[in-house]
């Protein structure tokens, strides 16, 4: 079955790559981000691609004015949208005693409101139109499990946060038809990993995730991108049809081991 699917946080890392790979099925794909021109150029791969159709929009996924204007306007360019991916987020890392409030407030407005305005929004014009539909949420092996190299407890509130959201919201949207899951990457290879940096920097952060990886995570890497895009998409289409309030975890076994060696 076609889909029409909207990204947000589309223009790197798992939301482009889960446009792109909406794009090889023939769906129907609108992206969104802050960074226009950034989902400008996802949409532009995903219609190189194969998208049945492409729309694109710049958008703040914490103001509700811009997502009702962008869902309506992408479901007037490509038809009613009925799949949507909430995949636009940050994180700042910082220990609690050095997270500064506005941090705080932040990434928690970005990764968890964010992720509400988008449900909600995304619900109500599924409601209006009367048709069922699916919605995948980003959360983290952090909802569940302290990083232990620490720094984390803003970004592991907010997606804490969005994993019990999703299952309250699955239960309020079942009668409708719309199922609610969310996916669970673990360590994945995106630009978010190494924001900030460039060049050598940028380079030596990237052989030391690599090498950590090699020694915690199970499968002894880091995921790529379209390997989590992979999983979203399953959970949006029929495949998936019994699934809602759920989590897919993609985190290479991580979660499943125990850091204890005695």
């Amino acid at each position: 079955m076609t889909r029409t699917v909207l990204i947000t946080g589309a223009a790197s890392g798992i939301g482009k790559s889960t446009a792109l790979g909406a794009a090889r099925r023939g769906w129907a794909v609108a992206a969104l981000d802050r960074d226009g021109a950034g989902a400008g150029l996802a949409a532009a791969g995903a219609r190189a691609l194969g998208a049945r159709h492409v729309w694109w929009g710049e958008c703040d996924v914490t103001r509700e004015d811009q997502l009702a204007d962008a869902f309506q306007r992408a479901g007037t360019a490509l038809g009613p949208v009925d799949a949507v991916v909430a995949g636009a987020g940050l994180e700042i890392s910082a220990a609690v005693s050095q997270t500064s409030l506005d941090t705080w407030h932040r990434v928690l407005e970005v990764n968890l409101t964010g992720t509400f305005l988008t449900v909600r929004t995304a619900a109500r014009a599924l409601q209006a139109s009367g048709r069922a539909g699916s919605i995948v949420c980003v959360s983290s092996p952090s909802a569940f499990v302290g990083f232990a190299g620490g720094s984390n407890s803003a970004y592991g509130a907010s997606k804490g946060g969005i994993s019990a959201f999703v299952r309250a919201a699955a239960l309020d949207l079942a009668p409708h038809g719309i199922r609610v899951n969310a996916v669970v990457p673990g360590a994945t290879d995106t630009p978010m990993l190494y924001s900030g940096l460039d060049g050598d920097a940028l380079e030596a952060e990237r052989a030391r995730l690599r090498s950590a990886a090699a020694q915690q995570i199970p499968l002894a890497r880091m995921a790529e991108p379209g390997e989590i895009a992979h999983a979203a998409i399953w959970l949006l289409t029929d495949e998936a049809s019994y699934v809602t309030g759920s989590h897919l975890t993609c985190d290479g076994g991580l979660m499943a081991k125990s850091a204890n060696t005695f």
